[in-house]
């Protein structure tokens, strides 16, 4: 017999590729991080002894979601306002908080928090996007997630740096500080073409060229950044950042509710990639990304929450569930976003868009074990008759059990095995009780 780390028989394993792909009674072999096999359960019995066997006979084995759009820090400052226009609620109660609070402990406390939420709902790898980025990083590293981490770029002057100059020298160097590392990577995080000029945004697109790294970038988030993008640009902001060299297979655009035909082609013809974050356009009332139409021209999709500030949440079963319903309702079509694509969003899809797809997003031989157990046995998810249906239209993130990330069990049994929930709870309820006060008297 062949001795491997860990052996997982489950009642599903759903791989995401090939798509629609359900394997019954199967088992998922790790060894050194990676998986070293997927076979029958009975088989499994026969080939290989493990330093550690589970049996989840209730459970479908998917792989670790994907969350491609986060702040994670701003969790802190869930529910601080809501119900707000996005320009409103960020002039009046966000940036003000933002400018109050954010600092190297607000980002790396408020992050370990984040990084809680999204392993407790079956997130093993996050895109983010904020300021001391360093710190996101730390927290990312100290718990054992994978994370993709933005060198943010924005034109005003914050806690963070001062000018274009300082985010660029802050933003290699944390680039440099995480070459080779196996879980962080580095993106560059351009705000919005509405808060970046056109000099940073070269610079940024240079530098990308020669790190070999993605852009990520809020774009057509509202129609309000349209209208501004016209009157001081003379176009929209697809077509200024085609002019600037951004539009390729590099480009992150996330939101992306105000799209053309023509806006849609010029992405699939470019190679783009869009990040659907449907609850918080929702909640923002940002309009409608039309994914139907961007997956017909075979333009890449992700998903991501966005930060908990506009959500209020950073769960990945809401956003696959809402993604799917949202897209039936725009197209007017039933089939216009299956389950088993909406699973594709939410895994391989944005791993794509990080360049991370040969290693993590699918369950295949020779990928990283990034993997997250779901519990279907109880009422709520019964009778199951289709797994990948049921985990999209049925399931909450309450049902994930156990998740690895590079075959190290991060949350096992519902428990965090690398974080202190006591410590990040009391943390946050000191950050409330601060940040609480201030906002009553602003």
């Amino acid at each position: 017999m062949t001795t491997v780390d860990t052996l997982i028989h489950a009642r599903w394993i759903v791989p995401v590729e090939p798509e629609g792909v359900v394997y019954e009674h199967h088992a998922l072999a790790i060894q050194g991080g990676r998986i070293a096999d997927i076979l029958p359960s009975s088989e499994a019995a026969r080939r290989y002894s493990a330093a550690q066997e589970l049996r989840l006979d209730e459970h479908a084995l998917i792989p670790g979601l994907v969350n491609a759009h986060t702040h994670a820090a701003m969790c802190l400052f869930r529910g601080l306002s809501d119900d707000l226009p996005l320009m409103q609620w960020l002039r009046d109660h966000i940036w003000p908080a933002e400018s109050a609070w954010v600092g190297a402990e607000f980002v790396f406390q408020g992050s370990q928090h984040a990084i809680a939420e999204m392993l407790r709902g079956g997130t093993t790898c996050f895109n983010d996007m904020y300021f001391f980025p360093d710190e996101t990083a730390r927290a990312a590293s100290h718990a054992g997630i994978r994370a993709a981490v933005g060198l943010i770029m924005i034109d005003v002057p914050t806690a963070w740096a001062a000018d274009a100059a300082e985010y660029l020298s802050k933003g290699l160097d944390l680039h440099d500080r995480y070459r080779g590392d196996p879980l962080i990577r580095t993106v560059f995080a351009p705000h919005a073409p509405y808060t970046v000029s056109d000099d940073p945004l070269q610079k940024i697109r240079t530098l990308a060229d020669e790190l070999d790294i993605p852009v990520h970038m809020h774009v057509h988030e509202t129609a309000d950044e349209i209208n501004g993008s016209l009157e001081h640009h003379g176009q929209r902001p697809v077509a200024r950042l085609e002019q600037l060299g951004l539009l390729s297979p590099r480009l992150l655009a996330v939101h992306m509710t105000q799209l053309d035909d023509g806006e849609i082609a010029r992405l699939a013809h470019t190679g783009a990639h869009v990040i659907h974050c449907p609850e918080s356009n929702l909640k923002l009332a940002s309009g409608f990304c039309p994914v139907h139409k961007l997956l017909q021209a075979g333009v890449n999709v992700a998903l991501g929450t966005d930060g908990a500030a506009s959500n209020n949440d950073l769960d990945m079963f809401g956003e696959m569930r809402t993604a799917a319903l949202l897209a039936k309702a725009v197209a007017g079509d039933a089939s216009a976003l299956p389950a088993a694509v909406a699973l594709r969003m939410a895994t391989l899809n944005g791993a794509r868009a990080l360049g991370l797809d040969e290693e993590i997003g699918s369950l295949r031989r020779g990928k990283f074990a990034d993997v997250v157990a779901v519990n279907l046995g109880d009422i709520e998810s019964r009778p199951v008759y289709h797994p990948v249906s049921q985990l999209v239209y049925a399931c909450g993130r309450q049902q994930v059990s156990d998740v690895w990330v590079a075959g190290r069990h991060l949350l096992k049994d519902r428990r965090l095995t690398t974080l202190d929930e006591d410590t990040i709870l009391a943390n946050t309820e000191a950050w409330r009780e601060k940040i609480g006060k201030s906002d009553e008297h602003r």
